[in-house]
């Protein structure tokens, strides 16, 4: 097994894992939030999230150069400790429907760009993100931004848990 072959495997693993926890939420509960704490993404916006911002964007930033900004963004204007905006002003799904066609966008952009790696270059030098911190291959920067994904995943499945929805271990593992 290759390293490319580990990264297309965990990468569509955890969309598919996803994917089955979108389909237990409804239209209708696109405005849910937990009812304790405070800044909590809505579960419309957290699907938006691993949907459009989860992973496939970020790899294809690593691989091409290309991170997907609107027209006349500059990646170092998003390079500042709050380039992160406040809950109230992230983007929502509209529907479950779109969810699920920009989760499928997303995975195909990421196994895409991961298939067109040439395997020596997963390890061949280290560099440090566009947005800063410490450097690391590109197998590793892609790792990472699968885990993102991983993360808002059992995000969502909490968030399902909260709901009272009927998921377990299985949900959360794609068991």
């Amino acid at each position: 097994m290759t390293l490319k072959d580990i990264l297309l495997n965990e990468a569509e693993t955890v969309y598919n894992i996803t994917e089955k926890l979108f389909a237990l939420v409804s239209n209708n509960e696109l405005l849910w939030t937990p009812s304790t704490g405070k800044n909590w993404m809505t579960i419309g916006q957290l699907m938006m999230h691993c949907a459009n911002f989860g992973c496939g964007r970020a790899i294809q930033g690593f691989v091409k150069g290309d991170w997907g900004l609107p027209e006349g963004t500059k990646m170092e204007d998003l390079n500042t400790e709050n380039h992160i905006p406040p809950q109230t002003a992230l983007p929502s799904v509209e529907s479950v429907e779109q969810a699920f066609e920009l989760l499928e966008f997303d995975k195909k952009l990421a196994l895409n760009c991961i298939g067109e790696v040439d395997e020596t270059k997963f390890l061949n030098k280290a560099f440090v993100a566009t947005w800063g911190g410490p450097e690391f291959t590109l197998f590793q920067h892609l790792l990472h931004m699968i885990a993102h994904l991983v993360q808002h995943k059992g995000q969502l499945f909490y968030y399902l848990k909260m709901m009272g929805k009927n998921v377990n271990t299985n949900n959360l593992w794609g068991v």
